[in-house]
């Protein structure tokens, strides 16, 4: 009784981490996605077409040095993405 009850909580323990770790992936996904979307929407700016936003209009200087920080965070957030599957692999395979 007392071994079954022990593995069930190592079994919700190994599930939570599992869960954890997608759902932190998924934020870090959703912040490169929003990063890329506002790169994007202010290159249409930048070059004058209309997208019906209020984004303001900048220099190309200004959207290629945003384009390279959104670059430097992407390849951030998907290091962290990666490592966060591991360890929740690593936990989940020590169970």
């Amino acid at each position: 009784m007392a071994a079954a009850k022990a593995e069930r909580k190592r079994v919700l323990a190994a599930e939570m981490r599992k869960t954890i770790a997608t759902s932190l992936a998924a934020a870090f996904g959703f912040v490169i996605a929003l990063l890329w979307n506002t790169v994007v929407q202010s290159g249409f700016a930048t070059a004058g077409i209309p997208l019906g936003t209020d984004a303001k209009l900048g220099d190309w200087g200004g959207w290629a040095y945003f384009v390279v920080s959104v670059v430097v965070i992407t390849v951030v957030m998907v290091v962290f993405i990666i490592l966060v599957s591991r360890l929740a692999g690593k936990e989940a395979g020590k169970e």
